[in-house]
C-alpha cells in the first residue's frame, strides 16, 4: 500500500497558522476561581450541544490554565464585547501578574455557580462544570456542561482574524430558526 504524501503546509507551523487564521472567531476570557484565580484569553471556544447544554474550550497543555482548569473542575467564560481588546491582550500576555492581581485590569464579579471571575462589560457569561476532557494533540479539549449563562448586550463583539483583533460594530439581526 502506498502512503499518500502529506499535503503541502501541514508540517510548516507558520503556513498552517496563517491558513487557520482566515477563520474569524470570537474572543473570550476563560477563568477559574478559588484561592488562586486564573484567566486566559481563548478564541477556541464553541457551542457543542443544546441537550445537554455543552460548550468547549481548547487549552494548550503547557498553559497555566490547563492545570488550573483540571484542578478547579469548573470554569467561567466571558465572551468579550468589541470594546474589550485591551482586556483580551492583557489575559493573553504571559508576563501579566498571576493570582488575584491579574484581574486588576478590569471590573469583574464572582460567578454565582462557579465563583470564577466574570468580566464586567462582556457580551455574555457562561459558567460550566468540567464534563469531559479529550486529547487534542498539543491541546486538551475541555467540554463544559453549562450551569448558568447571561447575555448582557446586543452590542458588537470582539473578533480575531488574520492574527489581529477586529470589532463587529453591532450584533446582526437574529435569524429565526
Amino acid at each position: 500500500m502506498t502512503v499518500p504524501p502529506e499535503p503541502a503546509g501541514l508540517s510548516d507551523h507558520r503556513t498552517l497558522r496563517r491558513a487557520l487564521a482566515t477563520f474569524a472567531t470570537g474572543v473570550t476570557v476563560v477563568t477559574v476561581g478559588g484561592q488562586t484565580p486564573h484567566g486566559m484569553t481563548a478564541n477556541s471556544f464553541t457551542a457543542v450541544s443544546l441537550d445537554p447544554p455543552l460548550v468547549l474550550v481548547c487549552v494548550d497543555r503547557d498553559a497555566l490554565m490547563h492545570r488550573a482548569l483540571r484542578e478547579a473542575g469548573q470554569f467561567g467564560v466571558s465572551v468579550l464585547a468589541g470594546h474589550q481588546e485591551a482586556v483580551a491582550r492583557h489575559f493573553a500576555d504571559r508576563r501579566r501578574p498571576l493570582g488575584h492581581d491579574q484581574f486588576d485590569v478590569a471590573d469583574w464579579l464572582a460567578g454565582g455557580h462557579t465563583g470564577a471571575p466574570l468580566l464586567v462589560g462582556a457580551a455574555a457569561h457562561f459558567e460550566c462544570e468540567l464534563w469531559r476532557a479529550y486529547d487534542g494533540g498539543d491541546h486538551t479539549i475541555f467540554l463544559g456542561r453549562l450551569m448558568g449563562l447571561q447575555r448582557h448586550t446586543a452590542d458588537g463583539a470582539l473578533l480575531f482574524v488574520h492574527g489581529g483583533f477586529r470589532q463587529l460594530d453591532r450584533a446582526p439581526s437574529e435569524v429565526a430558526t
